[in-house]
């Protein structure tokens, strides 16, 4: 098997449904915080809640989105519309 092949099968389609309910309110709070550049700590001083809770919800975040990396996540939330809105608005 290629490499363009294995890297084919890994890609999501970009025609899925939305699901109205993808993210949790707190999840778009932490996805909209991640895309204009917060940290961990940033996002927990913001939403005061503690840096293990940020952790937990991006990593929450990450594994329903199906991705790896902020860059996977930012590109993966535009396609879905989640950031199209508010994206870089600070």
């Amino acid at each position: 098997m290629g490499a363009r092949t294995a890297l084919s099968r890994k890609v999501q389609p970009l025609h899925e449904e939305i699901d109205a309910d993808l993210l949790t309110p707190r999840q778009s709070d932490i996805l909209r915080l991640v895309s204009i550049g917060h940290t961990n700590r940033e996002i927990a001083e913001v939403l005061e809640i503690s840096v293990r809770t940020v952790e937990v919800h991006r990593f929450n975040l990450m594994r329903r989105l199906n991705v790896r990396n902020v860059a996977q996540l930012l590109r993966r939330a535009l396609q879905l519309g989640l950031l199209a809105k508010t994206f870089g608005a600070k």
